[in-house]
């Protein structure tokens, strides 16, 4: 069992920046493959990036160059840099994993990009 929980969204203003964490439960998070998603209102649930147990790392078209996604072992947290945001980033953020077929999520954090 995994736990994931989220944290650093909130309201920011279109072309600012934010950073979301979500710390994982567990002795081998370094062995994860960790991933996030986000829902906006009214559409389904879309993949955002994705980070490898080898550092390779890969990104949705819509957020690439803008996004970044990393990892801290030590801290069992990956997080998501957020840059020139746009109204269309608005939705909940989801961190994932997999592990042996079953999918984990975290309860999400809501980001409004918004004058």
């Amino acid at each position: 069992q995994v736990q994931l929980v989220e944290s650093g969204g909130g309201l920011v203003q279109p072309g600012g920046s934010l950073r979301l964490s979500c710390v994982a439960s567990g002795s081998r998070f370094n062995a994860y493959i960790m991933a996030w998603y986000r829902q906006a209102p009214g559409k389904q649930r879309e993949w955002v990036a994705r980070l490898t147990i080898g550092d390779n790392t890969y990104y949705a078209d819509s957020v690439k160059g803008r996004f970044t996604i990393s990892r801290d072992n030590a801290k069992n947290t990956v997080y998501l840099q957020m840059n020139s945001l746009k109204p269309e980033d608005t939705a909940v953020y989801y961190c994932n994993t997999m592990i042996k077929a079953t999918a984990y999520w975290g309860q999400g954090t809501q980001v409004t990009v918004s004058s």
